[in-house]
């Protein structure tokens, strides 16, 4: 189980799953087999396959403890949930709150839970099945997302057209979260409380947010899927083809890159495979990655 200390906060990952999931040359337009051989001596085994040339991700929440509170940042795929267009990720039944459960923190405990945006694999375990109904999995939680990304997946799932959006996520871990008003939604600026703060960041969705923390001088920030690889800390023009803007993500990395560069404050994504987080150094036009 990783673990890591901000300040007074201490940071753990909770893993769901960890594997395959996409080739490299699908996953990133850019990606070139040229420049990804200067890389194999930290991406294999951890990062990427040679063999079958698919990268290898973490699907992961980070708890966070600081100041007598728990805050679950990103909640993975979730179990039970039907997600035909990602049959990887289709009626997953894995031992998340068994995980969650040997971090020392049952999910009456969790005080907050935040989504850094609302794709499917950032919002599934909001909700768990409880008689057939979508229930809140942590019940005495409030939980904060961009009131940005919320309207326009909603939008886009109240269109024939083009919904359900994200693979039928909004109605079964984002909807039934706001119908037992536990959201808070926010438009990504907002200092949460006395420890955490948002700062808008999109681009891979409309209203994705970067997640700032800060404790006794140290500063980690939570990245959700401004970056899905560690190869973009070295190729930071990289997108995924599940950016939405890609232009907009660009811009949105370097600043993230760029602010944990500066500060010394720790990166931790939400996709990384292990060490699964790193601090960030600028290094000519780039940057590169120093572990824990």
């Amino acid at each position: 189980m990783t673990t890591a200390t901000v300040g007074a906060a201490k940071l753990t990952r909770i893993e769901e799953t960890y594997g395959f999931f996409f080739e490299a040359k699908q996953f990133f337009a850019d990606w070139r087999d040229e420049i990804a051989a200067e890389h194999m001596s930290w991406m294999v085994p951890h990062h990427y396959d040679p063999a079958t040339g698919f990268l290898k991700l973490s699907i992961h929440s980070w708890l966070l403890e600081i100041g007598g509170k728990r805050i679950l940042i990103d909640t993975c795929v979730g179990n039970h949930k039907s997600r035909k267009h990602r049959p990887f990720w289709d009626q997953l039944n894995t031992p998340y709150l068994e995980r969650l459960a040997a971090a020392g923190v049952t999910p009456d405990e969790i005080d907050m839970v935040m989504c850094t945006h609302l794709h499917v694999d950032h919002v599934g375990w909001n909700t768990r099945l409880d008689n057939g109904r979508w229930v809140p999995t942590f019940p005495n939680a409030k939980y904060v997302w961009s009131k940005t990304d919320f309207d326009h997946f909603s939008a886009i799932d109240r269109d024939p057209a083009k919904g359900p959006a994200i693979g039928g996520a909004m109605r079964d871990s984002v909807y039934p979260i706001v119908e037992a008003g536990l959201a808070q939604m926010v438009d990504g600026t907002e200092t949460i409380e006395e420890h955490l703060s948002l700062t808008p960041a999109p681009g891979h969705s409309p209203g994705h947010v970067l997640i700032n923390l800060t404790s006794q001088g140290k500063q980690a920030y939570f990245s959700g899927d401004i970056l899905h690889h560690l190869i973009q800390v070295y190729h930071p023009a990289w997108n995924s083809f599940a950016c939405a803007d890609q232009p907009t993500a660009r811009t949105s990395r370097r600043m993230t890159l760029e602010k944990c560069a500066g500060s010394g404050a720790l990166l931790a994504p939400q996709h990384f495979g292990a060490p699964h987080l790193c601090h960030i150094e600028a290094k000519g036009d780039g940057f590169t990655p120093r572990f824990l």
